[in-house]
């Protein structure tokens, strides 16, 4: 990396590299998080490298090393589970202004480091002027520096409608961490926080800015849920994610498995399963692509979905087994409730069968990568596929 100014600035951002490990950027959140090093604190290790601080990210503009930092360490709130949290004495502490932090950002993408850059912060002195040191530095970066790559802003808790508005004109992708899918849940999350205020309204006013913008160019809205910490349940997670897609227009929602951490009220919980997260998102994609009502999701008792199974297959085996779905008959939307079957695979059937009778899983397996997986739930021309045991 050919970088000469600002040593001070790349020393500071090395010495933080894992400070937004769990803060997801991109498409592929689980594919961003790196491996923790057992048996000692992160915030312990002396030896750290500029490289740490570049996550390599999937983006609607394609897959892009990007920058994840913060404007500070610092924060005067105190949510439970947070290794930033107001008070916590093992936490390295470190700020920056927007000139430093732009102008590194600037320097890395001359250089060919990074492509994009991905802006949190702890809160200090208020959410307003937290937000303004962001919108300050991604200023910098558009205006002064012609910086035109990636920008995922956060948007503090509570900010004014005009700070909102600007950090969409600036930014690709905005997110309001949620953290919680209710009130009650947050309070034991975050007890500083106000769900509805200072978190919920930021995303709906997200939404109505679109609305009143309808020609200008404005950031997508993301957000994100710390999952397993305060006894939340998927059907609550599921519920609240179904209706921001509906009414924000989310781009997407983000499930955070929690990860204990020593120094805070919470580091005695169990860490989250993350076969949970896996399971989250598999249901959040079928709210958001596939027409899914989260009545549809097949919750077990307590609320949660079947870790053993993707909620598709569950749904499929209590009500596909024993009144499968022809091919040649059913809409798009009755084809995608098949395991296996896409919108990609779906428009191939419709279109396929205005050709011909589908009547064998050899046509099917041409037209789909997962034919196998369809076998047990459909029928073709009227007739479970014959070649449906030797596929098992």
């Amino acid at each position: 990396m050919n970088i000469h100014k600002s040593l001070d600035t790349f020393d500071k951002l090395a010495q933080i590299a894992d400070a937004t490990e769990f803060e997801p950027a991109g498409d592929q959140p689980q594919d961003e998080r790196r491996a923790s090093k057992p048996g000692k604190e992160r915030e312990q290790y002396q030896s750290r490298s500029l490289a740490e601080c570049i996550t390599h990210v999937a983006t609607p503009k394609g897959a892009m090393p990007m920058l994840k930092t913060m404007i500070t360490t610092a924060c005067e709130r105190n949510c439970f589970y947070c290794p930033f949290r107001a008070g916590r004495g093992k936490t390295k502490r470190v700020t920056f202004t927007p000139d430093q932090l732009a102008t590194a950002a600037a320097e890395m993408t001359r250089a060919g480091s990074v492509r994009g850059m991905f802006l949190s912060s702890g809160i200090i002195k208020g959410s307003v002027t937290t937000q303004d040191k962001i919108i300050d530095t991604a200023e910098i970066l558009r205006r002064r520096h012609r910086y035109d790559g990636f920008l995922h802003l956060k948007i503090m808790p509570g900010v004014e409608k005009d700070q909102l508005l600007r950090t969409m004109q600036l930014a690709d992708r905005i997110s309001v961490n949620l953290e919680a899918p209710t009130q009650e849940r947050l309070e034991a999350l975050a007890p500083k926080k106000e769900f509805t205020r200072e978190l919920l309204d930021m995303l709906m006013l997200a939404a109505q800015i679109r609305r009143e913008n309808p020609r200008m160019k404005l950031a997508g809205s993301v957000t994100q849920f710390v999952v397993g910490a305060v006894g939340d349940t998927d059907v609550e997670l599921l519920s609240l994610s179904a209706q921001l897609y509906r009414q924000a227009n989310l781009k997407r929602v983000y499930y955070s498995p929690f990860h204990p951490v020593s120094g805070t009220p919470l580091e005695g919980v169990a860490a989250t399963d993350p076969l949970r997260e896996h399971r989250l998102y598999q249901a959040s994609f079928l709210l958001r692509d596939y027409a899914w009502e989260v009545e549809d999701l097949p919750f077990l008792g307590a609320g949660d979905l079947r870790l053993d199974i993707d909620p598709k297959r569950a749904w499929a085996e209590a009500h596909l087994v024993n009144a499968p779905i022809d091919l040649m008959t059913a809409d798009r939307t009755q084809l995608m409730r098949i395991p296996g079957v896409g919108p990609v695979a779906a428009t191939a059937i419709l279109k396929a069968r205005r050709e011909r009778r589908l009547t064998d899983l050899t046509q099917l397996t041409a037209l789909m990568r997962s034919a196998a997986q369809a076998a047990p739930y459909i029928l073709l021309d009227g007739r479970r596929p014959e070649q449906q045991l030797r596929l098992f």
